[in-house]
């Protein structure tokens, strides 16, 4: 039965880590427009890194997001001397983000919350019968 929590807690790992992948990707998207942050200049695409959690023998543990950094990757540059963030070439720079990726990673991250909540139902499953049969 405690290797049956053991893989409840892995999965909830993963349910944790993918909602905040979730949440970042969201982020992303609401600000794909944004040219001006309080930080100063445009919005930069946040990226999770991912980090496998171990017990004290190397035992996995599950996953967690261990950070959010900003991608570094350069910004698009679209000229509208109009636009009040241009620079003095006329210039405007847009935050790195690209939707129809931010979109393909919104599947993967999907697709892993749904795999890891499959594993939670089946080990209710087990623990379920488990139960049943002990009844028996």
């Amino acid at each position: 039965m405690q290797e049956l929590f053991r893989r409840l807690d892995i999965a909830a790992s993963g349910l944790t880590a993918h909602r905040q992948w979730m949440d970042l990707i969201a982020g992303n998207i609401a600000n794909a427009q944004t040219t001006r942050t309080p930080e100063g200049g445009p919005f930069r695409r946040q990226l999770a890194v991912f980090m496998e959690m171990q017990d004290e023998h190397g035992a996995g543990l599950g996953v967690k997001v261990a950070n959010v950094i900003p991608d570094d990757s350069e910004l698009k540059r679209v000229y509208q001397p109009e636009h009040p963030d241009a620079d003095a070439q006329g210039y405007v720079s847009y935050p790195n983000v690209d939707v129809v990726m931010e979109m393909v990673d919104l599947i993967a991250a999907s697709r892993a919350y749904e795999a890891n909540a499959t594993v939670i139902e089946a080990a209710k499953n087990i623990a379920q019968r488990t139960i049943g049969i002990l009844q028996a």
